[in-house]
């Protein structure tokens, strides 16, 4: 079956009408294109595990606030809509801007707790725009399973709970973050790097991993280990928005690491860019502390 594009709610949901009277199982992948190998492998999830694909492709501008780079997002529909047939999607999902935000239009989905920190303290309204476009986009495809990446650790979690706090008929899955060869997490704003912010900018993976050794060699103070991840930023002249140690569940602050599942989150500018990226990690309990 060959891609196809559609351009507004009711021609989406007469093309998902055949499959969703036949049982079959649709997958969503939510995005707002520029794709890259993250992008296709969430793709390609979406189709190794359900029977139609649905790729949703949006830059929501409610998500940004009027200080970031809506206006210089990168655009390419015909380059990402020969990515998403080639990764196996049916349908593409490309409406405009009026076409989600109609005239009158006034309702905001807000979730709250989980968005009070990292990017939510950094980005005030961010995840307002992200919960409302995700919520549409969820009543507008009825999929079975959503796929969202790991790279961007806290949305998940966001979108996880409006699911769980609305009734959505809807899995959320997560999978993992994919690298460049040299670490640095895929995103589609890495097009804003040249070639020495490029080089720079592995700098955040190389922070995270050097906080995980210090968690590894048995440091359990949070401040120790993000001051261990920092350092490594400095050396690549970055300064973190911020470098934390949350709950991977809650992403409440961790007085002290002491077990469990454990969120290293960082967000920094590199160059003209903002980049986030992070890691999971479970503390095995009854670890000796570092003497």
């Amino acid at each position: 079956m060959s891609l196809r594009i559609v351009r507004s709610v009711a021609e989406l949901r007469a093309a998902l009408e055949p499959a969703r009277r036949a049982g079959r199982r649709i997958g969503l992948v939510p995005t707002m294109g520029a794709f890259h190998d993250g992008h296709r492998s969430l793709m390609e999830r979406a189709a190794a595990t359900c029977d139609v694909v649905v790729v949703s492709l949006f830059v929501n501008p409610t998500q940004f606030a009027p200080s970031e780079d809506l206006s210089a997002y990168p655009r390419d529909e015909a380059r990402d809509a020969a990515i998403a047939e080639r990764a196996g999607v049916d349908l593409l999902f490309a409406p405009p801007v009026e076409e989600v935000y109609p005239g009158g239009f006034a309702t905001t989905v807000s979730v709250r707790g989980l968005t009070d920190g990292l990017e939510g303290a950094h980005r005030p309204g961010h995840f307002d725009g992200v919960a409302t476009v995700v919520a549409k986009l969820l009543n507008m495809v009825q999929p079975a399973v959503a796929f969202f990446g790991q790279k961007d650790a806290q949305q998940a979690l966001v979108i996880r709970q409006l699911a769980r706090d609305l009734n959505m008929p809807v899995r959320i899955e997560v999978c993992p973050t994919v690298r460049e060869a040299d670490g640095l997490a895929m995103s589609s704003r890495n097009v804003y790097l040249g070639a020495e912010d490029r080089a720079r900018a592995v700098g955040l993976r190389r922070a995270l991993d050097a906080a995980e050794r210090a968690i590894a060699g048995g440091e359990r103070d949070p401040e120790r280990v993000a001051a261990a991840g920092r350092a490594v930023l400095a050396e690549h002249g970055i300064e973190a928005e911020y470098f934390a140690l949350v709950s991977e569940e809650t992403l409440e602050p961790v007085a002290k690491i002491d077990g469990g599942g454990l969120l290293l989150a960082v967000a920094a500018r590199v160059g003209p860019a903002r980049l986030i990226d992070n890691t999971l990690v479970t503390i095995p309990n009854g670890v000796p502390e570092r003497a």
